[in-house]
């Protein structure tokens, strides 16, 4: 048997994908509630074009999403019914504090998690929650500059007390920030971050991942003196860089793109900056501004485990002539003449599963937990709703497979795998429907029509065959 008894088994949302509710329940506006469908979505989430407010010319996906505020115990008890061990979900942080500078929480947003949480446990589900999942009230946003502002580690801790105090006992897995390094990519989707005209870009999404890394740090502190049970980890977004050949210039730059990713998690869970990255900042003439106790904070209140996501690996050059580039994804990269790729161009290579999670056991030490990995492809439902969704089995037994290797022939220690959007529900990078990753087909398209109605893709009985046998049985028949 690879993977150990009490592996846990899942699949993974997040509540700006996949709630709706935007206004309901006393929730405040979010970020993440303002990326729009069309050329202009990547723009604002990158964080070059300002858009605080709703209008008329733009379609939201997230407003509604699929609407799980509303039919979250159905969505639950198709999760019970593949017989999910773990459910990764994320609190929308204007649900418990709608501006989150209050000093009193929302309680129906608290409730509406604890109601949540209990309907997984009926199910025998242990939730899996993200505190931030890219989430930031607007209101700390126009207010504060969001994670520029060393105020929003004071806000986050107040989010972390209430949270963990009040869901202790239906929650022992908790991860402090999505795709931490995110904030680099895609800084407005992934910390709230807009560039006025002029500003020192590199210096603020630095001097912002700072103020994040120690909320992570009080987190984790916050989480363990609440309840010694719980278990906390850091989450980035991984996938191994390669050179494209062996000169040794293209291997310097894939270590180096290594790195830019590995630095949040160094900190996270070495509990220091590393050299690389401070003489990094001192070549760029960022200065992070630290506070007194902070260095502190991060040595001390390391991580637990590590949790990322892997789609595909990346592909480094230093030559200007291969600079074909894939599609569709925030993390574009040099083509790999060696892979296959999906409809939105993202290479699928389940080895480099095998090689990230190897990477990242070697470096830290610490167990892992794969928290998202799917295929984003375009499914034709029957008059049923039915998906014949080989190809998505076919992915994801691979990659199953890969990790079964890592853990099997290389020794990793693997906590757990949740598949990407077990449901179908909103893609992050472009706000389509169309793009589906769940074993559950939602009517729903990329403007927003369909009944929303649920139902089973092959690749639903297919994942509660490979939970069943723990992962022994991966064929699709």
């Amino acid at each position: 048997m690879a993977f150990r008894k009490d592996f846990l088994w899942g699949g993974a949302t997040a509540a700006n994908q996949c709630e709706g509710g935007y206004d309901q329940g006393g929730r405040g506006l979010a970020n993440v509630d303002l990326a729009p469908t069309g050329p202009d979505r990547f723009p604002v989430i990158a964080g070059e074009k300002k858009m605080f407010e709703f209008d008329d010319e733009h379609f939201y996906p997230a407003k509604e999403a699929i609407d799980m505020y509303h039919r979250y115990k159905e969505d639950i008890a198709l999760f019970g019914e593949m017989g999910f061990k773990t459910y990764r979900l994320s609190i929308a942080w204007s649900r418990i504090f709608p501006k989150g500078d209050e000093t009193e929480p929302n309680e129906e947003g608290l409730q509406f998690y604890e109601d949540l949480f209990k309907e997984c446990h009926k199910y025998g589900i242990e939730p899996l929650v993200t505190i931030t999942h890219f989430d930031c009230p607007m209101h700390l946003v126009e207010k504060y500059g969001a994670w520029r502002s060393r105020e929003l580690v004071g806000f986050y801790e107040n989010l972390c007390h209430v949270i963990f105090n009040r869901y202790k006992g239906l929650v022992k897995y908790w991860l402090t920030f999505n795709e931490i390094n995110m904030i680099l990519h895609a800084p407005f989707m992934g910390a709230g971050l807009y560039f006025e005209e002029g500003e020192n870009k590199e210096q603020v999404k630095y001097q912002a991942a700072h103020h994040e890394l120690v909320a992570s740090a009080i987190a984790t502190k916050i989480a363990h003196e609440v309840d010694p049970e719980n278990q906390v980890g850091c989450m980035l977004a991984a996938g191994a860089n390669y050179s494209y050949t062996c000169k040794p210039e293209d291997v310097w730059a894939s270590r180096k793109a290594d790195r830019e990713n590995y630095f949040f998690i160094d900190v996270q869970s070495r509990g220091e900056y590393p050299a690389y990255a401070l003489k990094e900042m001192e070549r760029q003439g960022i200065e992070i501004r630290m506070e007194e106790g902070d260095l502190e904070l991060l040595k001390e209140h390391t991580v637990d485990f590590i949790s990322f996501s892997y789609y595909s690996s990346r592909v480094q050059s230093t030559d200007p002539k291969v600079n074909e580039q894939t599609e569709g994804n925030i993390f574009a990269s040099i083509k790999n003449p060696y892979l296959e790729a999906s409809e939105w161009g993202w290479q699928i290579d389940p080895l480099g599963l095998r090689i990230t999670m190897n990477d990242i056991y070697d470096r830290y030490q610490k167990p892992l937990f794969i928290v998202e990995n799917g295929l984003g492809a375009i499914d034709e439902p029957d008059e049923n709703g039915y998906v014949e969704d080989d190809y998505r089995i076919d992915y994801l037994a691979a990659h199953i497979q890969a990790m079964k290797d890592a853990v099997e022939l290389d020794g990793v220690d693997l906590m757990g795998y949740t598949t990407w959007g077990c449901i179908d529900l909103v893609s992050a990078g472009t706000g389509e429907m169309k793009k589906r990753y769940g074993f559950i087909y939602v009517d729903r398209d990329n403007e927003g029509n369909g009944t929303l109605a649920r139902s089973k893709k092959k690749s639903f009985d297919w994942y509660k065959k490979v939970i069943a046998t723990n992962g022994e049985d991966l064929s699709n028949h």
